[in-house]
């Protein structure tokens, strides 16, 4: 009997509607599409590649600028639609990678290979913080576009606040190939976005 894929075409689809909701200027389809090239670009890297995707595909899901539960939102409506279609030791791993986007900490595993492939999606994830400076700034106006209904003030000491919790980080990226690739480039991106804010 052939199994039922963990994404099939259908699922994306509904998922793909949900990312292209008005208000959402980053967390749209881009941002998916960029983490799944990098998905299949770091694929080797990966115990289970279909998690990811589906980890990545799911992540943003539900998405609400003024709502602090967005993660745990997706990771629900993961834990719905993934149901029955692949094991529930597996869905947890999913599940548990989405949670994690809230802090962008590991999630808690005394698995090895879990504990890689959440990395590596974290990384994925956060790869945009070590663009180059013109996608980056393109990255920073549109979240800031999402957050329109913040006035300048809070902005400014709110996403400050966010970034320097990057820069505190012995390593913005947990895994040695995005470090080797991004982390000098996020540490000049961040340090100039915060002297923009500042100023």
């Amino acid at each position: 009997m052939a199994k039922e894929p963990l994404m099939d075409e259908a699922l994306k689809g509904e998922l793909a509607a949900l990312y292209r909701q008005p208000g959402r200027h980053y967390h749209g389809p881009a941002h998916i599409s960029a983490l799944l090239a990098l998905a299949d670009e770091h694929r080797a890297e990966l115990a289970d590649p279909e998690a990811v995707v589906a980890a990545i595909w799911f992540h943003d899901a539900v998405y609400d600028s003024r709502r602090a539960d967005n993660e745990a939102r997706s990771a629900a409506l993961a834990a719905e639609k993934l149901a029955g279609r692949t094991s529930p030791g597996r869905l947890a791993r999913i599940v548990a990678m989405i949670e994690a986007t809230a802090t962008h900490g590991p999630p808690h595993s005394s698995d090895d290979a879990t504990i890689r492939d959440a990395a590596l999606f974290l990384d994925m994830d956060l790869s945009i913080l070590g663009a180059a400076p013109n996608a980056f700034d393109a990255y920073e106006d549109a979240v800031r576009l999402e957050y329109g209904w913040v006035d300048d003030k809070a902005w400014a000491e709110g996403r400050a606040a966010v970034l320097r919790t990057f820069l505190l980080r012995p390593a913005i990226y947990r895994t040695e190939s995005f470090r080797n690739r991004y982390e000098a480039q996020a540490r000049r991106n961040i340090e100039r976005s915060l002297a923009a804010l500042a100023g």
